[in-house]
């Protein structure tokens, strides 16, 4: 009896992997074992990187508001912990924007906490 390769699905997870690195550099477009390796390194780096996206966002909202704070004689480690004790429940990302876009609504705020 013949093997059976199913050449069907084997190229169709070939022609999925090779339109995903279409538009890549030298043969990480073209060559099958280097499209494959090339896209499986792609996908840990956005897996890891969609953490370390959260990761960054969060220390630049800290040095906002670190700033903003310090504006207002007050550090950011106080600042927040001032805002704790008051239960004043507001997230870093929308305080980060107040201190930015907002300086009289965020001033209400450290007025409010001291």
């Amino acid at each position: 009896m013949p093997r059976s390769v199913n050449t069907v699905a084997s190229r169709a997870r070939r022609k999925k992997i090779m339109k995903e690195t279409k538009g890549q550099f030298g043969r990480r477009k073209n060559v099958w074992t280097i499209a494959k390796n090339a896209y499986e390194k792609g996908m840990v780096y956005a897996y890891r990187d969609r953490r370390t996206k959260k990761r960054n966002f969060r220390a630049l909202w800290i040095q906002r508001i670190n700033a903003g704070a310090r504006e207002h004689g007050m550090s950011y480690s106080v600042f927040m912990g001032k805002l704790h004790a008051k239960n004043i429940e507001i997230s870093r990302k929308v305080l980060a924007d107040l201190a930015m876009n907002n300086p009289e609504a965020f001033k209400a705020i450290v007025d409010a906490v001291k």
